[in-house]
């Protein structure tokens, strides 16, 4: 199979999964209680949908530029019967779209560069309207190095702008076993996790990885508020190229909550349990896995 128009330009070991062109993924997280500050607590069920494309913009021999729209619809669904106490967690319309901008520079043969920045609007749309919510940002840059056909690791930073400003060390391994069926794939502070090649169009991997998200809202008193969920999800996925245009991509494991920030006269009781997604990925017309 050829390679992409860009996958000279874009760091990767054999084995590693394939480019996803455009991307559908819903996941579901079960048994989350909440209550408020007078009330029993109530179990809600979190989902989202997210939808992505990354469309190429410039691809010259020594560099690249693509961009991705991106879109995301998540709420908390009330499951008890009778009266729920916190009524407007079940109405919220929590948004989220944006647009990621990734730029590939090969320096030499085995060094790269990559630049990516970000520019997302999240809301809870049911107490904010969409020009209201703030601008999040952010940057990141990384420096590849390939040190053999079976290793590449990269160092970076990250820095974000969404109420605070943080600066965030990056630090990539890309790592392939001499059995060449397994190999890591670490990428801190976002993921760790090991893959397992069981043919060219399948792969299973065990996985930790960081999951953030941030909506921009108001308290009860109408003064502006963030609700905000840090998890870390870890269990199993499985990757399956159907054919040179299609993919699907399975996760099932357990989120646990690092931290959340809620709105004043919300109260979290249980926010760690079980979580699964299910995922349709188109693939380039142009391109395939890491051979």
């Amino acid at each position: 199979m050829k390679p992409c128009r860009c996958q000279d330009l874009k760091p990767g070991l054999t084995g590693m999964g394939p480019s996803k062109w455009v991307t559908f993924k819903h996941s579901y997280a079960p048994g989350k209680y909440y209550r408020s500050v007078d009330g029993p607590k109530k179990k809600y069920t979190q989902e989202d949908l997210y939808v992505r494309a990354w469309i190429p913009i410039l691809h010259k021999p020594n560099y690249a530029i693509v961009v991705g729209p991106h879109y995301r619809t998540e709420q908390l669904e009330f499951k008890n019967s009778g009266e729920n106490p916190i009524n407007q967690m079940d109405n919220w319309q929590l948004r989220s779209m944006g647009i990621d901008l990734k730029s590939f520079f090969k320096l030499n043969s085995t060094s790269y560069l990559v630049v990516a920045s970000n520019v997302t609007k999240s809301g809870n749309l049911t107490e904010v309207p969409f020009r209201h919510v703030p601008l999040n940002y952010n940057f990141t840059s990384v420096f590849m190095k390939k040190r053999s056909e079976r290793s590449e690791i990269g160092i970076g930073v990250l820095v974000s702008r969404a109420q605070n400003l943080s600066v965030l060390p990056v630090l990539v391994l890309n790592y392939n076993f001499p059995s060449e069926k397994s190999g890591l794939e670490i990428a801190l502070p976002k993921k760790i996790s090991w893959r397992y090649n069981l043919s060219p169009t399948d792969i299973f991997y065990i996985k930790s990885e960081a999951v953030t998200k941030s909506y921009y809202t108001y308290k009860a008193d109408r003064q502006p508020s963030l609700f905000r969920l840090i998890d870390l999800d870890t269990g199993v996925t499985y990757n399956k190229q159907i054919n040179k245009l299609i993919g699907v991509e399975v996760f099932g494991g357990y989120r646990m909550n690092v931290s959340n920030r809620l709105p004043s006269g919300i109260v979290p009781v249980r926010t760690s349990g079980l979580a699964a997604s299910f995922e349709i990925y188109l693939l380039p017309p142009f391109s395939s896995r890491k051979k």
